[in-house]
């Protein structure tokens, strides 16, 4: 075991350390904040999707360099580390950024509108930060900015990861945090944390939950194979597409009947049916995909046997044969309630005790899971909402008009360098 880990697994029955640091952090903050809505701005008029992000990747590589890091560039395909080496013996501390965009042709009319455009799944499309990634990479070159201007007084050494491909890759089996972690940059990290803009929280506040956050998520595709027939003799055949229709409604009893929804909530959504060509003919298939989303491991696993019993019995009833592959994509993302309550000093000082939400939680997912599955780590929400905005009329993620209020951005810098300092000085 890291030699780091071991008195921070007992901080937790401890008082928690604050870092003399934090007026310094303010300052530098303060004074970085409108080169972060800059960078900002300049990513998100020149977004690039998921292992793609070659000029990202460079600016962000420059700027590390430019503060005296050692950096790795094409980690992962197009990932950038950089590491910031302290004055002081102490933890490393790990700080994640994702770069990634989405293939969603903007609609908001902006001076830094995207003026990109790239072909996904063999489609023209635009392309569109329609996540916040944007955001998130430049709030990290600011923490970058802030933490090397006092880099002999951390107690430690800080690991700056910028993450491609979050959302993932169609046509690749491994790829963002998952193929980091398999190249090996956690290996030396002590704890991480990281952020992600949210557009339904006021900008200035931070939405956080102890346990599990973020679902998992994984991919279901069913084949039901039956008997076609003339659609005007049903006797005949057996027919996939009424097995199909009793099988999507039988998954809902998973969440009405087997989920303690109690504790956590399930998600089964069949989100297409592809079977048949002609009105008249009863086709010998149905093919059906869709998306499961569960919290923990003991949750999912529940989830997927009920999933294969159900449509497999169901077809079998049917005379027909169903075939259910359920592929795995991100873990549940799961804050560690001890990391949890640690930080939670850290939040309200750069926030304010009023600002800091605990959430319910998010059936979104997130592979910052993949990083949490090896060390320790944290996850906040950051508002990104315009003040006094509704957060149900307000455009959501991944839509064509989703805005992020920038106010808030200068809280994103100061809570994850407090987190990064506060976490060191609670190490002995």
């Amino acid at each position: 075991m890291n030699k780091f880990l071991i008195p921070f697994l007992f901080i937790g029955t401890m008082a928690y350390a604050q870092s003399p640091l934090r007026s310094q952090i303010d300052q530098k903050a303060a004074e970085v904040e409108s080169q972060v809505i800059e960078w900002r701005r300049d990513f998100h008029k020149y977004p690039e999707l998921g292992n793609q992000e070659f000029r990202t990747a460079k600016i962000i590589a420059d700027h590390l360099r430019s503060l005296g890091m050692e950096v790795t560039e094409e980690v992962a395909v197009t990932g950038v580390v950089g590491v910031l080496k302290g004055g002081k013996p102490g933890p490393m501390v790990a700080l994640r950024a994702d770069m990634d965009a989405l293939p969603v042709t903007e609609r908001n009319d902006l001076p830094f509108k995207s003026v990109n455009t790239a072909v996904y799944n063999g489609q023209e499309t635009g392309v569109m930060h329609a996540c916040g990634h944007d955001s998130h990479v430049a709030i990290l070159m600011g923490v970058a900015e802030v933490l090397a201007g006092m880099k002999d007084q951390l107690k430690g050494s800080v690991k700056f990861i910028f993450q491609p491909a979050e959302e993932g890759v169609y046509d690749v089996d491994i790829a963002g945090a998952e193929l980091m972690v398999k190249e090996g940059v956690m290996e030396d990290v002590d704890a991480i944390f990281g952020l992600h803009i949210w557009s339904q929280i006021e900008a200035g506040k931070i939405g956080y939950r102890s346990g599990p956050f973020l679902a998992a998520v994984d991919n279901l595709e069913v084949t039901i194979t039956g008997t076609q027939a003339h659609g005007a003799a049903p006797w005949s055949s057996v027919d996939p597409i009424v097995t199909s229709a009793q099988a999507i409604m039988g998954l809902q009893t998973i969440l009405s009947r087997n989920v303690n929804i109690t504790e956590n909530p399930a998600v089964v959504t069949v989100g297409a049916i592809h079977g048949g060509i002609r009105h008249n003919i009863i086709p010998e298939k149905v093919e059906m995909i869709g998306t499961i989303r569960t919290f923990g491991d003991e949750q999912q696993a529940l989830v997927h046997k009920r999933i294969t019993e159900i449509i497999t019995n169901i077809a079998e009833s049917a005379g027909a044969k169903a075939d259910v592959n359920i592929g795995k994509l991100y873990p549940s993302t799961v804050n560690p309630p001890e990391l949890t309550a640690q930080m939670m000093p850290s939040m309200e000082a750069a926030a304010g005790k009023g600002n800091v939400i605990a959430m319910p939680p998010v059936t979104g997912a997130e592979d910052f899971s993949f990083f949490q599955r090896e060390k320790p780590g944290f996850f906040i929400f950051l508002g990104g909402m315009k003040k006094g905005g509704d957060p149900l009329t307000t455009p959501s993620h991944h839509t064509p008009d989703f805005f992020i209020d920038e106010s808030g951005f200068i809280l994103g810098v100061k809570a994850l360098s407090y987190f990064t300092v506060d976490f060191m000085e609670s190490v002995e």
